[in-house]
């Protein structure tokens, strides 16, 4: 056994990555996510033997890179290396409770660090249990699943992009985020060139932090629904003073599915323009929807400049009117959001009071991605008008 431990790298690179397309036929992306985390953890205890030098690293993945490219095709650049070889800095828990076994023709060689006593990681000698016989779901006696850990349902093109967040509370709510929703690598890339983390989380203290990391979003007020700023890159729409309500409204209509990820859990679409009639006067809300997780319905206004008291006067009565006449038993108060290019969050805070901004809220969208500087600008405005928001009431 000490004799194969000191194989050299090359060859025990090759056993993991053979016995990983063993397993191909019964679970591709956790194979392929277990395989690219034990080759990264091959290079950083290579790397860590007294040869921790930059130079040494760098002729030590270009040479690995060149020789598993000849035999094993594409994927194996030096820049998939180096993601390989943070793979396993940034999870050294992966396989932490895990019930895999996962073995590459042979005998047990040693216990991953921290494992759990049925994780075995086999390198040489004789097997037992081949790694496409590896069993991926946890029992009901086992201890619940953790970010951190390894998920079945966390393919490597989502840590690719899990590894681009340097806070380890973002990361954690990423992929709990990822796995309640869904999202495939393109959405979860979205969501963190947007800060939807930082988003929920400019107005949450230590406790809220550690649940959104631990848990994820959690909607259990107005408050915890509504993002400002709202990201609508999708839309496609150039930033022009020519823009009008209907053109916006007819582009969110069109990309319902990106708009209602935007939004986030619970909303469903039920209609659009829907008309009020008082006395014969005619109003139109343009967009409304109904919360699923609040019990209520959520009136959206769409405005292209800057929003003004009437606006917010004109959604009050939308919002009133809502909860007189189309509430039901078992409904909720009524919500309601304008969407803006600019707002005065002073005529906010004095128009609405301290009382009905829990109903009414205020938001801007931006038709393009913003820059991780002007996304931080922006919460950090936000948090000071929070400030003075509760210095008022």
């Amino acid at each position: 056994m000490q004799k194969t431990r000191q194989a050299p790298l090359y060859q025990r690179i090759r056993q993991i990555l053979e016995s990983a397309r063993a397993g191909v036929a019964r679970s591709v992306n956790t194979t392929q996510v277990v395989a690219n985390w034990l080759v990264g953890r091959e290079i950083v205890e290579e790397e860590q033997k007294g040869k921790r030098r930059a130079r040494y690293g760098e002729r030590l993945l270009e040479d690995l890179s060149a020789r598993l490219t000849a035999d094993y095709g594409i994927g194996y650049s030096m820049q998939n290396l180096r993601y390989m070889r943070q793979f396993y800095l940034e999870y050294p828990d992966l396989l932490k409770g895990s019930p895999i076994r996962h073995t590459v023709r042979g005998k047990s060689l040693r216990k991953l660090e921290g494992s759990s006593p049925g994780i075995r990681h086999t390198l040489c000698g004789e097997s037992d249990q081949p790694v496409n016989e590896a069993f991926f779901s946890r029992t009901s006696g086992e201890e619940p699943w953790r970010p951190g850990q390894l998920h079945p349902n966390l393919a490597w093109s989502l840590y690719r992009h899990l590894l681009r967040v340097d806070k380890p509370q973002a990361r954690a709510f990423y992929e709990i985020e990822a796995l309640k929703n869904n999202w495939p690598a393109r959405e979860l890339e979205r969501q963190i060139n947007s800060l939807l983390y930082e988003r929920l989380a400019k107005s949450k203290d230590k406790a809220g932090l550690l649940k959104l990391a631990t848990k994820g979003q959690e909607i259990q007020r107005p408050a915890d629904v509504f993002k400002d700023p709202v990201v609508i890159e999708f839309l496609g729409l150039p930033e022009s003073p020519k823009l009008v309500e209907s053109h916006l409204e007819e582009a969110l209509i069109n990309n319902l599915q990106a708009f209602l990820l935007e939004l986030g859990k619970g909303f469903a679409f039920v209609s659009r323009q829907e008309r009020i009639t008082l006395d014969g006067d005619h109003f139109y809300v343009d967009l409304v929807f109904y919360h699923t997780v609040l019990k209520c319905y959520v009136l959206i206004d769409l405005k292209v400049g800057k929003l003004t008291h009437g606006d917010l006067g004109q959604l009050q009565l939308y919002v009133n009117y809502y909860d007189q006449e189309r509430r039901t038993r078992g409904d909720n108060p009524t919500l309601g959001l304008i969407l803006c290019t600019d707002k005065n969050d002073a005529v906010v805070r004095y128009t609405l009071g301290p009382h009905q901004e829990k109903k009414i809220f205020a938001s801007r969208y931006k038709l393009h991605l913003p820059t991780e500087a002007e996304l931080k600008a922006e919460i950090r405005r936000e948090l000071e008008v929070l400030r003075k928001g509760e210095d008022v009431s």
